[in-house]
């Protein structure tokens, strides 16, 4: 009786999909029509269509003019056959995301937005961005990140030699102390290009250069036709030294004014046009330094919490009634790289100690004995004995240097990792131009 009453309503939505017809059905298939095939993978229409309308929230964030919808879904569409390469290779070497993983990373992305994850979906969804869909694109962002990581930036090495050579270089050459903001524009081509293809590359480039040159805005034609990592972002490079540069690029950047935009460059990799959108100079790098030492006393299976914490409170009595600090660190600290000179860290900016040991000692005065006061290292007293204005450009521009290195040369082996990832990969469109 009961099946035989309800029978009717079961039915009812069947009849009226019939009753509406091949429009609904035809826009249901749109929908989950398949626009790209990646290896064994595939891209939908659904997924291509979301993606897009993130991007067009981005654009108009920007104050960027929209391209032409055509050129927005080929851009956004070549985007995601990276990614679905790369989400492969994560695979393959057996990287994943576990849900409490990822919800540990959303809720900080939402502590460091100043949100609660209530206010974050909220957010999410007033940009019309379903929570669902932002946190699978959270997760494979951290997929992506870790397999480069993996597979290309922790083989890249710098030597100290590498850095000597190129400060030589960079006092060598005039505005080495300048930086550059540059925005790009890459029309690439295929690993072993024929004539033909080479041909047609350099002539989508001198195309671009032209309508450059006749006033159009360099970062909607980035947005539409760049085939560089920043396309979708205007093609914005950011702030760098001429040292961060691709060699290719750095001289040509440094003879240009800014405003002006570059002849199209060659590489390996296609054609570059460049902008350069701003120039500004070093500025001398002053920190705060302070001088102290310190007595650590580790825990261990033979020294527990409370008895390191006991042994020095009573080596705190001994210095307060004046026994030498150094005596004392050398006899008793187990902080194997201070110890043998008397508990001495020497000149340093705070902000390389961990936070317990920061914290304490922006709050001594010169000359003063902390409390004891436990890290993730142990129990410590420290004696504050000053602090010091320090010119750390020196310091700075080396540590720049060795960060540059390792850009030029990650970034480098990026462009070769991802471009013999796309040559060797299957790619079928189905994306209707």
């Amino acid at each position: 009786m009961t099946n035989h009453l309800f029978k009717p309503l079961f039915l009812l939505p069947l009849l009226l999909l019939l009753a509406l017809g091949n429009p609904l059905q035809a826009a249901i298939q749109e929908i989950n029509s398949i626009v790209a095939v990646v290896d064994n993978d595939i891209i939908t229409r659904s997924e291509l269509n979301q993606r897009v309308q993130t991007v067009l929230q981005q654009i108009r964030q920007q104050g960027a003019q929209q391209p032409p919808r055509e050129l927005l879904e080929r851009q956004v569409l070549e985007r995601m056959i990276v990614e679905k390469l790369q989400l492969a290779q994560a695979r393959e070497v057996g990287l994943q995301i576990d849900d409490e993983q990822l919800n540990a990373i959303i809720a900080n992305i939402a502590g460091e937005n100043n949100m609660s994850l209530t206010e974050l979906r909220q957010t999410l969804a007033t940009d019309g961005v379903p929570f669902a869909f932002f946190r699978e694109q959270i997760r494979n962002e951290v997929l992506i990140s870790r397999v480069r990581s993996n597979q290309v930036e922790s083989r890249v090495d710098v030597s100290p030699t590498e850095v000597d050579t190129f400060l030589d270089a960079q006092q060598r050459q005039q505005g080495e102390s300048s930086e550059y903001r540059l925005r790009h524009i890459l029309v690439s081509l295929p690993s072993n290009a024929s004539p033909e293809q080479l041909a047609e590359a350099r002539a989508r480039a001198e195309d671009l250069h032209r309508q450059l040159r006749e006033g159009a805005d360099f970062t909607n034609l980035a947005i539409a036709y760049s085939d560089g990592q920043q396309a979708l972002e205007g093609g914005d490079l950011g702030w760098r030294r001429a040292g961060q540069l691709p060699t290719l690029f750095a001289e040509v950047v440094m003879a240009m004014q800014v405003g002006q935009v570059s002849e199209p460059i060659r590489s390996s990799n296609g054609f570059h046009l460049l902008l350069l959108a701003d120039k500004r100079g070093e500025a001398r790098h002053m920190v705060r330094q302070a001088n102290a030492r310190h007595i650590l006393i580790r825990v261990s299976e033979l020294v527990s919490d409370a008895q390191a914490q006991q042994r020095l409170e009573r080596l705190r009595e001994r210095l307060l009634s004046g026994a030498s600090f150094a005596e004392l660190a050398r006899a008793n600290s187990e902080d194997p790289g201070s110890a043998a000179n008397g508990g001495e860290l020497g000149w340093a900016d705070p902000e390389i100690y961990v936070p317990e040991f920061r914290n304490t000692l922006r709050n001594l005065e010169d000359g003063e004995i902390s409390q004891v006061f436990r890290s993730q290292f142990g129990w410590h007293i420290m004696q504050l004995q000053g602090w010091r204005e320090h010119d750390g450009t020196d310091e700075a521009r080396r540590n720049q240097a060795f960060q540059a290195l390792r850009e030029r040369k990650t970034e480098e082996a990026m462009q070769n990792w991802l471009r013999n990832l796309r040559d060797e990969a299957y790619v079928e469109y189905r994306l209707e131009r």
